[in-house]
């Protein structure tokens, strides 16, 4: 067994949390687990034939056919996290060890699309950075591929540190059909989720840190600029996607840290020494299952689950299929679904 990766210094500045907005206190309905081969299903999505395909910790990506038989289709090596089925029917997977990953479904054949962004805002990939913790990806209807990268400064695996630095070094990026990959937004805290509004018109995307959904336009008189959606989240928001009704879902992995939030607006010192103590001492994330939807246009929430269940909770990921809503998480071997909220 290889050894564990030395824990990385962090390098914290001085933040002010957002202030927190609450939102309905929405019921949770029955859940039914459906077990992985696995720990830590991060993202889920769902393919042409009603299969669904999920990435593991260990690397693995599996699909769960809709007959229920599950199969190990490929490895990338690193952690695969957000994942998104293209429009040709290769499963697009971020993967923060790789970067951004094309995977041929029915051979397993995974293909490198781009394994850095640009240093300068907008270039040649081939002369970026390395892409460091890629987190999100969609496509639009004319075969555009945007992504997320959640921070510049490490690993999944480390994506405490992330928070515990509170610096804005994530971004959102779109890959041109050349193989050039341009900067559309950057300094996001902990860009996350990402989606296609229905109509076509914006990208929707999540800063899990700045606790906060926006829109990057891509068509209108705001082509290009970014507006916020949804603020003050009193939960922190990880992958989205877009209902079949147009609502935007957003998956909420846990609620709002106040100690974590108290720590952010003092010296950074504290968070060094915080970060040196073993991880049971440290802000914890409480496992709950909590989703909700936002209303494409206004923001506004109108239809959401939020609860606790002794076997599933720490909600990453989530999409809809057949009149339900699929969960996935970083807390569980296994992926949950329940009845699509009205």
């Amino acid at each position: 067994m290889s050894a564990a990766p030395e824990k990385p210094a962090i390098n914290p500045v001085r933040w002010q949390p957002p202030p927190v907005d609450p939102l309905p206190d929405y019921p949770l309905p029955e859940l039914t687990l459906v077990p992985v081969p696995g720990h830590g299903p991060e993202d889920v999505v769902t393919d042409a034939q009603g299969g669904l395909w999920t990435g593991l910790t260990d690397g693995r990506i599996v699909r769960l056919g809709a007959d229920g038989a599950v199969s190990v289709v490929a490895d990338t090596g690193g952690r695969p996290l957000g994942m998104h089925v293209a429009r040709d029917g290769r499963i697009l997977v971020c993967d923060s060890h790789r970067g951004l990953l094309a995977l041929e479904p029915s051979t397993g054949e995974l293909t490198t699309l781009t394994s850095t962004v640009p240093v300068d805002g907008v270039g040649s990939a081939s002369r970026g950075r390395p892409l460091r913790f890629c987190s999100n990806v969609t496509e639009t209807q004319d075969g555009t591929i945007y992504f997320t990268e959640s921070t510049s400064d490490y690993h999944y695996e480390w994506f405490r540190a992330a928070i515990m630095d509170a610096r804005g070094t994530g971004g959102l990026y779109r890959l041109n059909s050349d193989g050039t990959v341009d900067t559309l937004a950057g300094g996001l805290y902990f860009a996350n989720g990402l989606t296609v509004t229905a109509d076509g018109s914006a990208l929707v995307f999540a800063e899990t840190q700045a606790r906060r959904l926006s829109k990057y336009w891509l068509t209108g008189p705001q082509a290009g600029t970014v507006t916020p959606l949804a603020q003050h989240l009193p939960g922190m928001p990880d992958n989205i996607c877009t209902g079949a009704d147009g609502r935007i879902w957003v998956a909420l992995v846990c609620p709002v840290n106040k100690p974590a939030d108290w720590l952010a607006a003092r010296p950074p010192v504290l968070r060094r020494v915080m970060w040196k103590l073993p991880a049971a001492l440290q802000p914890q994330m409480p496992s709950e299952v909590w989703a909700v939807a936002f209303d494409p246009d206004s923001g506004g929430p109108v239809a959401g689950i939020h609860g606790r269940h002794p076997r599933f909770g720490q909600v990453t990921g989530l999409i809809e299929r057949d009149g339900r809503l699929w969960l996935s998480t970083i807390g569980s071997d296994a992926l949950a679904h329940c009845a699509l909220p009205k």
